[in-house]
């Protein structure tokens, strides 16, 4: 189903003011895009994590891999009222565009979640920081270790490892949907050496705000910026690649390549602010294409707040309307019984 909101606005912004920041963003290179979202990240955690939500316990900075770095951190938030039944587990990857960003920013978002009767996962994983060669194949690696990590220690916190739904927003929606889909893609698993952690009868649900789910757009319309980062996501080898090849090689990185009919049922969100909003119109209609049941929320710009990623900021009132439709989504796709 497709939720549509629309309010006039008294000033509207002429649709050619959109189009020259679409052009001026699309060639600003990686490294400054880099710069910009580390300190814009610092105001964000601050800002997103106002007002704490009260009556939700947070365990802060559990090691999921064992090797003591901050980037293989999660935090487990719960309500901190107990209950004998298990809840559901819903595990969540941040964006900032591979190369920047942090869970923290991620708090209250996380929290809003828990409070609601959830077991929230909010986890780090390694950036693309060009010293450390850090790329796709490490990204996903640990978003299947933290999918493992769910699955094995959820119980201890009230979870229930069998309801598991994942989601994230930008760059972390990516993350998540490649590492679902490599549960019912062999072939994807293969290419990044992943053995998947959780079988995809307990992944019940995939959730996607502004996601960057289609590399097409990375390619063309955003081609100054886009190239640069899918570049950059590639092996070493295959960073100079050009043509069919190097588009070959970016369909590892594409979700939308890589769905099935036992792709989860799927929640999306985006505004026609976003500017990756085409590759969330593409993810729906791939989805529906496979016969994948899916629901999508798409703001109008009238919505002024709904820029790229707005969800994270619980003080909007249009991230409230994505959290009521997330938490019903995650109650009902995780209310059925375990497939067998």
């Amino acid at each position: 189903m497709c939720f549509m909101r629309w309010r006039p606005t008294r000033f509207p912004v002429p649709l050619i003011v959109w189009e020259v920041i679409d052009v001026l963003l699309s060639a600003v290179p990686v490294w400054a895009w880099t710069r910009v979202m580390t300190v814009v990240a610092r105001g964000q955690t601050r800002r997103f994590n106002r007002h704490p939500v009260p009556d939700v316990t947070r365990t802060a900075d559990l090691d999921y891999v064992g090797d003591g770095s901050t980037e293989h951190h999660l935090d487990v938030l719960r309500p901190t009222a107990s209950t004998a039944e298990a809840r559901p587990v819903y595990v969540y990857f941040h964006g900032g565009g591979w190369t920047s960003g942090d869970k923290a920013a991620l708090t209250k978002y996380c929290a809003t979640q828990a409070a609601s009767g959830l077991v929230v996962v909010n986890a780090n994983y390694r950036l693309a920081i060009r010293r450390d060669g850090y790329r796709m194949a490490h990204m996903v690696d640990d978003a299947n270790r933290v999918l493992g990590w769910a699955r094995a220690h959820a119980a201890e916190y009230g979870g229930d490892p069998d309801r598991i739904v994942v989601g994230g927003d930008s760059a972390g929606g990516q993350i998540a949907a490649l590492v679902v889909a490599m549960a019912t893609k062999p072939e994807l698993a293969e290419h990044f050496g992943v053995t998947p952690a959780v079988p995809p009868r307990y992944l019940r649900g995939v959730v996607q705000h502004c996601s960057f789910a289609d590399t097409d757009l990375a390619l063309g319309r955003w081609s100054g910026i886009g190239s640069g980062f899918v570049r950059m996501l590639l092996p070493t080898a295959k960073r100079t690649l050009r043509g069919a090849a190097f588009r070959d090689a970016a369909r590892f990185l594409s979700p939308v390549e890589w769905l099935s009919p036992d792709f989860p049922e799927t929640l999306v969100t985006t505004s026609a602010r976003d500017f990756l909003h085409r590759a969330s119109v593409t993810l729906v209609e791939r989805l529906r294409g496979h016969g994948v049941p899916v629901e999508s929320l798409v703001l109008d710009r009238a919505e002024r707040g709904a820029r790229h990623t707005w969800q994270q900021d619980a003080a909007l009132p249009e991230s409230q309307t994505v959290y009521r439709l997330l938490q019903a989504f995650v109650r009902r796709v995780t209310a059925a019984p375990v497939p067998a």
